[in-house]
C-alpha cells in the first residue's frame, strides 16, 4: 500500500521547496531590479537639486530634462575646516552622508544644534554657471526636526548671501504640521531672504512667529519643534561649522 500524501515529511518537503523557489524569486527580481532603483533614486536626488534651485518645476522633472540640466552644473568638494574647494576625495564618488558616520571622515561635534552629532570633514557643493562666479550655489543640508531627521538643498544666488529656494526631499514630520516643509506657499516665502545680518558672517535666516522681513518666513503653525529644528540646521550650515567659510568668498 502507497505511503499517505499528507506524511509529515512530504508536507514539509513541499513547504521547503516552496520557499526555496519563492527565495529565488525574490533574489532574482531584487538583483535584476537594482539598477532600476539606483537610477530611480539618482534621478529623485537632481530633481530636489533642481527644483530648489528653482531651475524646474517639479511637474517638469522628466528623465531627459533633469539630465539635461544637471549635466550643466558643476560640482565641487569643498573642505568644511578650510571652506576652500579640495580634490581629496572624488565628488562623482564621494558619499556625504556615508562619510558623516566614518570616524576616519568625520568629527564628533561638542556643539551641535543642528542634532547631527558628527560632522563630515568634506561637503558637496552644485554650482550654476562659471564655477568661480556662479550663478547659483546649492548646498545639501540636514538636522533634527521633531520625529526625523530632514534632508534638503538650500540654493542661494551668486552672492553667496540672497536665498534663491529651500527644498525637504526627506523626512518624518507630522503631515499637516511639520510637514508643511513640504507646502508650495510655506518655501515660495524664501527666494530673497538674505542669510547673513548686513556686513557680518551672523547667520540670521530662519522661522519667526513675527519674522523679519529680511531674513525669517513665518513659523510652522502648531510645530514649534520642526521649526525650531530648521531654523537651527539652516543656520549650522550657513556657520562657521558648515559652509560658511566657503560663501564668505563670494560676498
Amino acid at each position: 500500500m502507497s505511503k499517505s500524501n499528507d506524511s509529515m515529511k512530504k508536507t514539509l518537503t513541499v513547504a521547503f521547496l516552496l520557499c526555496l523557489v519563492c527565495s529565488i524569486i525574490v533574489s532574482g527580481a531584487a538583483v535584476a531590479l537594482k539598477p532600476l532603483q539606483e537610477r530611480n533614486q539618482e534621478h529623485d536626488r537632481r530633481s530636489n537639486i533642481l527644483v530648489a534651485a528653482g531651475l524646474i518645476q517639479p511637474r517638469e522633472a522628466t528623465f531627459e530634462r533633469v539630465d539635461e540640466l544637471f549635466s550643466q552644473m558643476h560640482i565641487r568638494v569643498v573642505d568644511l575646516r578650510t571652506g576652500q574647494y579640495t580634490d581629496a576625495v572624488s565628488p562623482e564618488q564621494f558619499d556625504q552622508l556615508r562619510a558623516a558616520s566614518d570616524p576616519q571622515m568625520s568629527s564628533a561635534l561638542a556643539q551641535d544644534p543642528a542634532g547631527i552629532r558628527r560632522l563630515e570633514h568634506y561637503g558637496l557643493v552644485y554650482l550654476v554657471g562659471d564655477v568661480d562666479h556662479p550663478e547659483r550655489i546649492i548646498l545639501p543640508v540636514r538636522g533634527s526636526g521633531l520625529w526625523s531627521t530632514l534632508h534638503g538643498f538650500l540654493a542661494l544666488e551668486g552672492d553667496g548671501n540672497t536665498i534663491a529656494g529651500l527644498g525637504f526631499y526627506q523626512h518624518a514630520e507630522t503631515p499637516g504640521l511639520g510637514g508643511e516643509v513640504d507646502n508650495p506657499n510655506w518655501k515660495a516665502q524664501w527666494p530673497g531672504k538674505q542669510v547673513f545680518a548686513s556686513g557680518t558672517l551672523e547667520p540670521r535666516l530662519g522661522l519667526a512667529s513675527n519674522p523679519n522681513p529680511d531674513y525669517e518666513v513665518d513659523t510652522l503653525a502648531g510645530a514649534t519643534l520642526t521649526a525650531r529644528g530648521v531654523t537651527n540646521l539652516l543656520r549650522f550650515w550657513v556657520g562657521e561649522q558648515g559652509y560658511g567659510p566657503f560663501l564668505a568668498q563670494f560676498q
